[in-house]
Order: C-alpha cells, then structure tokens, then sequence
C-alpha cells in the first residue's frame, strides 16, 4: 500500500531567478502532521514555504504536492495596516479563488466564512477594521482566511511573532485542532520551545536541510548549536 502524504520533497532546491538559495530538502509531509522549519535567518525557511506555493523556482529534485488546498498565513509584519478592509472582508479572500469573474459570494460560503471566525474566536471582531486589531488578532483572523478554504495543509510563516501569551495559547488550540482534523500544518519559527510543544517534526536549515526528524530527536543542543552558531535563540525544553 503506497504511503499516504501531501507532499514530498526528494533532494529539491528552491531557488529564485535560477540562482539557488535552498538545497538538499528532503523529507515527507503526511495529513494531521505539524512540522516545525528551524533555522536562522536566511537560512531557507520562507524560501521552502514560498516553494511549496510554487512562488519560488523549483531547481532541481523533485517537489510532489498531493494537497489540493494549501492554506498560507504570512510574516504579518510585512502586511499593509493602513489599507481600509474589515477583518470579516480579509476571511472572504480566501474563497475568491472559487468565484467566477464578477461573481458573488453564495450563502454557503458566507456560512464558511462564519465558521472560520468561529473557530479562531473571532466572530465579535469581524466588523472591526484589520489594521486596528492586535498582532494576535490579526494573525488569526489571517488563519481563519486560511482555513475558510477548508485546505489538507496549511503553511504558517513565523507565526508566533510578537505574540502575547493569551494569542499564543490560542494559535497553539488551533493547530491542535488542525492536527485532529487531518490537516498537515508547516510553520517556520525561532521559537525552539514552542516547536517542541507543537510540531512532531523539526526540520533544520542552514541554506540546505542539516536534519529532520522527531523532534525530540532533531532538536538537541549539538544540531541546534551547528545551525545557529552564537546566535541568540530560545532554547527552553
């Protein structure tokens, strides 16, 4: 019986303008999974997430995506606060792609839409203006965009960023919940204790895939202290 997966990687380099920036990634991703991509900066991980979205050139190896919905939650430091648009507006992007042109949202998207505010605690703010909401906030009204799509995997770059701890308790909930559902989850962070406390897999980066692994296996002093140098990471267990 083939294994079941959403997408696997076997020696792919990710690159952009055909000079590659990420070599040597290879690993699986199955359903119901979270994988944690750990490295400094530069070291790749935005570049794989971007590779997976096919916005970065796949150079060499091979890429096989399974999953028919990927979900993407971006740095939500690199978003425009100042544009005008509810939180509620910036859930329903996530089911534009289905529309036709100068098509209107149906009833059972909206509901999706409801839904999705629902599960990330955010229905009695979706009237409020997105760049007025907390980085919390907003960075899960930018999941529920994600998740309105109902996707098999969902991508999430460094999103425990500037987090309070009420926020991250909840993000950590979510993905919990994900994970239950069958949705694989990848996210990119710094935060070595909360990709412990997360993830069931710890692939690190350094330009091209040093390990990956169980991450209690992945993440020890040695390996992290090969990637990271003198780098100032938080190393909790």
């Amino acid at each position: 019986m083939r294994e079941q997966f959403v997408a696997r990687f076997e020696k792919a380099d990710f690159g952009y303008q055909g000079k590659s920036v990420l070599t040597g990634v290879d690993f699986t991703i199955h359903p119901g999974e979270a994988i944690a991509l750990i490295g400094p900066n530069g070291s790749g991980k935005t570049t794989l997430l971007r590779g997976m979205l096919k916005a970065t050139e796949l150079l060499g190896g091979t890429m096989e995506l399974v999953a028919s919905s990927i979900g993407y939650v971006p740095q939500s430091a690199n978003l425009d606060l100042t544009f005008p648009i509810s939180a509620k507006k910036v859930v329903e992007m996530g089911v534009y792609r289905e529309l036709k042109p100068f098509g209107r949202i149906s009833r059972s998207q909206r509901k999706r839409v409801e839904d999705a505010l629902e599960r990330v605690s955010m229905n009695e703010r979706a009237s409020k203006r997105f760049g007025t909401l907390s980085g919390g906030q907003r960075q899960r009204i930018l999941l529920a965009r994600a998740l309105v799509a109902d996707p098999q995997l969902v991508l999430l770059d460094e999103p425990f960023n500037g987090l309070d701890e009420p926020n991250r308790q909840k993000l950590l909930e979510i993905i919990a919940e994900m994970k239950k559902d069958g949705v694989a989850v990848v996210a990119s962070t710094h935060d070595l204790s909360l990709a412990r406390e997360t993830c069931d897999t710890a692939v690190l980066l350094a330009g091209r895939q040093i390990a990956c692994g169980p991450v209690t296996d992945v993440l020890d002093d040695d390996t992290v202290a090969f990637v990271y140098g003198d780098t100032s990471v938080n190393r909790a267990s």
